[in-house]
């Protein structure tokens, strides 16, 4: 499991116990999410980056990419790896992404189970 996948691990288990304590297998669900979470930070801070400007000194580009993971990072740490918002609002917030998640995970349990 990747930084990310720990960290929305960790998140989880604080914010939401009720909806980590639903999920069948937790390290194959957060090591998944990590992934998904990495894959989209990597896809993300090059953009956000941008091309290098004319005159750029080292240091600067150095600052400016460094600046550009942090902001990706915190990005895909709320849009992905946010357990929903309160336990109390059950379904009125749910990510997609940790939606499709939680299907997938459900779907592999069946078929473990059928073999």
């Amino acid at each position: 499991m990747n930084k990310y996948g720990r960290q929305a691990q960790e998140a989880w288990k604080a914010a939401s116990p009720t909806c980590y304590s639903q999920i069948q297998d937790p390290e194959e669900f957060f090591t998944r999410l990590g992934e998904e979470a990495q894959e989209q930070v990597d896809g993300l801070w090059m953009r956000l980056a941008g091309p290098d400007p004319q005159g750029e000194t080292y240091l600067e580009k150095v600052g400016r990419l460094n600046a550009a993971r942090n902001q990706a990072e915190e990005i895909v740490r709320y849009d992905l790896l946010s357990p929903p918002e309160s336990e109390d609002e059950e379904d009125e917030y749910v990510n997609p992404s940790i939606q499709e998640h939680l299907e997938f995970m459900a779907e592999v349990q069946k078929l473990r189970e059928q073999l």
